[in-house]
């Protein structure tokens, strides 16, 4: 691993400790780089909406850690200017569902991130873009 992929790490782990939610809904990290970064999480009950399906509002929130880790990678404080997401099939109780953030393009202090949101067995849930804009600062020290 690299300079800037052990950072990226870094980066990923300590946005994970600080945040309530990634740790309440059991988000664990697979892999953070420059760029990159593919995280998962299970499907628990209190997650589904009233079809007894995925809820749409968690797999996007799953989606948008993966993009809050991607577009944070490079130690420069970065938020979420704009994501949208398309839902492409239903995510089932006990689904262990990994979203994987690519970084599409940058410019400036904005970027674009890909998302694919997917089961094990790599069937497609979602997929989210997102539009991250650099505000200043560092992540961690």
């Amino acid at each position: 691993m690299n300079e800037a992929d052990n950072l990226a790490r870094r980066v990923a782990e300590n946005l994970l400790q600080r945040e309530g939610t990634g740790p309440a809904w059991g988000i664990s990290i697979d892999d953070a780089r420059e760029g990159y970064a593919r995280i998962r999480m299970k499907l628990r009950d209190d997650m589904l909406n009233g079809h007894r399906i995925g809820h749409g509002g968690m797999i996007f929130a799953l989606a948008d850690t993966a993009f809050a880790y991607a577009c944070n990678s490079r130690n420069e404080n970065t938020v979420a200017q704009n994501a949208s997401i398309s839902f492409l099939a239903p995510a089932q109780p006990g689904d262990v569902l990994i979203a994987e953030a690519h970084e599409v393009s940058r410019s400036g202090r904005s970027g674009v991130y890909q998302v694919s949101v997917r089961t094990t067995d790599n069937r497609v849930i979602a997929e989210f873009t997102g539009l991250s804009r650099t505000i200043g600062g560092v992540v961690i020290d």
